[in-house]
């Protein structure tokens, strides 16, 4: 098929979804054109396979996304940082929800050590979560299952990573109602699940991180014995 074919099946198809729409709600793209009201910020992965609107039966205007290689929060990248600022101080979301998956092929790469090119060095923050659970990690069998620990620990930092943002910090200092989750979508089944990480003031955070990794410590090593 010649890409020329291809792209014109995606206008296509987006023609077909924006009827679709329309006919289900009429008027609903001059209604989203006015206003921007998401109570939902989403920080997910880039993978093609968690369409994040979808997964929650969200339409869109209702979730604000941010997607990376390993949705990943780094204190240094403004693109993320920017997001984050701009759905809590402009658009005022309620929640934040970093978003990890199954079997995640950047996570896979940071767990493996695997060189990938310039992606490596993003995918260094991931390695930095492999190390710092190291223990924890040694006592799962190697495969499937490390796997999909280090996904679910990685959500725990980078969820902790957001409540850490000066962001987040000042709008809980002025009083603002802001929670930030951890979740982790399976691609085997389809469900997402709640990793127990849920904070909406400082005080929240530490305690709240402690549940999440005494949960997921719980979960893996009981299921192995």
């Amino acid at each position: 098929m010649s890409s020329s074919k291809e792209l014109g099946e995606l206008f296509a198809n987006n023609r077909r979804w924006a009827a679709s729409l329309e006919a289900r709600e009429p008027g609903f793209f001059s209604k989203l054109l006015a206003q921007q009201t998401p109570q939902y910020l989403w920080i997910g992965c880039s993978d093609s396979r968690v369409p994040a609107n979808d997964l929650v039966g969200l339409l869109p205007g209702e979730l604000f996304v941010h997607r990376n290689v390993a949705n990943l929060v780094v204190h240094t990248d403004l693109n993320a940082l920017s997001v984050i600022q701009y759905a809590v101080d402009v658009l005022n979301v309620l929640h934040v929800i970093v978003v990890g998956h199954s079997q995640c092929g950047g996570v896979r790469a940071a767990l493996a050590g695997q060189r990938a090119g310039l992606v490596d060095n993003w995918l260094r923050h991931v390695q930095d979560v492999r190390d710092m659970h190291a223990g924890l990690l040694a006592c799962i069998p190697d495969g499937p299952k490390r796997l999909d620990a280090l996904v679910e620990l990685n959500v725990l930092e980078q969820a902790r990573n957001v409540c850490f943002t000066t962001i987040v910090k000042d709008a809980w200092a002025r009083g603002q109602s802001v929670t930030v989750h951890g979740w982790v979508y399976g691609l085997h089944d389809g469900h997402l699940q709640d990793l127990r990480i849920t904070a909406s003031c400082l005080d929240d955070v530490l305690p709240a991180y402690s549940r999440g990794l005494a949960a997921l410590t719980a979960r893996y090593l009981e299921s192995d014995l």
